[in-house]
């Protein structure tokens, strides 16, 4: 069996450059107070030895650990990964968190925590004692609860809600999911719709409200009916289903539905399909987030297209930039999601027959 190559540690680096530990540390974490020919010296040493630094020469420094923690919720995460039905939002979450830690020299790390969970203080601080994270990001509906939110203050750690605008500290991150949804709203009454019926998420995450509220928005610029058009659920399959029906069952039916998330208009579309409706000729049908499986529908669904990753990058960036002389003021910080128009939507069959 072959030899395993010794790694290139802070100490090879030190003793080719003559200098101590802390200074080769202070070089690899840009720390100011070292004379630049000094630094000169250390980094031709790393380049020379092929140094990689690691977390645990960082933390030398003292003052970072270049670690950031996101926290999501491990209920939906774990069923959303046992699904196999290509739900995205983490992966997104991670594309964005991920290469922009990597361009500050940082790490990130995920933790999942039950968001009903009588022992929420006692995961979260075994998490922070166990990593102790420069930076926490949260993520819905950790991002809106108060006893996170004031432990993280507690604890005088940076932290971006995402997904929150409920009062206190933390960087607060959002979508405009109000204008996302009026927007969506506003291109079916503009196609002629009347009857649009909205299935909204759970009420434990804040950005289902704005949804319906963009929606109720949109309908009352319009002078139409909305009150028996909202259908309840909680981003499940199965509440897609029971709103859905529901809906498709009164006296006079929606001509679309807003799907409050992509699993719940995935089961729109198979109500749909099992009551012999055509979409978009009988229903159109608009979802929210746009993860792979309402791409890869049939018909390709019309999405509001969530900017995740884009949202994860800029809560890294804040973070980063609040730990040293950038504190954020607190002003909510938007990142607007879009509307992307594919198959599922079309004027309703009595506009296209003049009646």
């Amino acid at each position: 069996m072959a030899k395993r190559r010794q790694a290139v540690t802070i100490k090879h680096v030190a003793s080719d450059a003559g200098v101590s530990l802390q200074t080769v540390s202070r070089v690899v974490n840009k720390e100011p107070g070292v004379r630049p020919e000094m630094a000169s010296r250390v980094q031709a040493s790393i380049d020379k030895l092929g140094y990689v630094p690691s977390i645990a020469a960082q933390r030398m420094a003292g003052s970072r650990s270049y670690l950031i923690l996101a926290l999501n919720d491990r209920e939906r995460t774990i069923a959303d990964w046992r699904a196999r039905q290509g739900t995205d939002w983490l992966d997104q979450m991670l594309l964005g968190g991920m290469l922009t830690c990597a361009e500050h020299g940082y790490r990130m790390i995920v933790e999942l925590v039950d968001t009903h969970s009588d022992h929420i203080e006692r995961e979260l601080m075994g998490a922070i004692a166990a990593l102790q994270p420069d930076g926490v990001i949260l993520t819905p509906p950790h991002s809106g609860n108060p006893l996170i939110i004031n432990l993280l203050a507690a604890q005088g750690i940076s932290f971006a809600r995402i997904g929150s605008l409920t009062e206190g500290p933390g960087i607060r991150l959002i979508m405009d999911d109000t204008r996302a949804a009026r927007i969506a709203t506003e291109h079916l009454i503009a196609q002629g719709h009347r009857r649009i019926g909205f299935i909204a998420g759970p009420d434990d995450y804040e950005l289902s409200a704005w949804r319906v509220d963009g929606w109720r928005e949109a309908m009352a610029a319009a002078d139409l009916e909305a009150v028996d058009l909202l259908g309840d659920g909680d981003f499940s399959y199965a509440s897609g289903r029971a709103a859905a029906q529901a809906l498709l069952a009164l006296t006079r039916p929606p001509t679309a539905i807003i799907g409050g998330n992509d699993q719940m208009t995935l089961a729109t579309l198979d109500v749909a399909r099992e009551r012999g409706m055509n979409v978009p000729r009988d229903l159109s049908v608009i979802s929210f987030d746009d993860t792979p499986i309402i791409r890869l529908a049939r018909p390709p669904v019309t999405a509001v297209v969530q900017p995740i990753a884009e949202v994860s990058a800029r809560a890294v960036s804040l973070i980063i930039a609040d730990l040293g002389q950038s504190p954020h003021d607190g002003t909510p910080v938007t990142v607007a999601a879009q509307l992307t128009l594919r198959e599922s939507t079309a004027p309703p069959v009595a506009v296209e027959n003049g009646t």
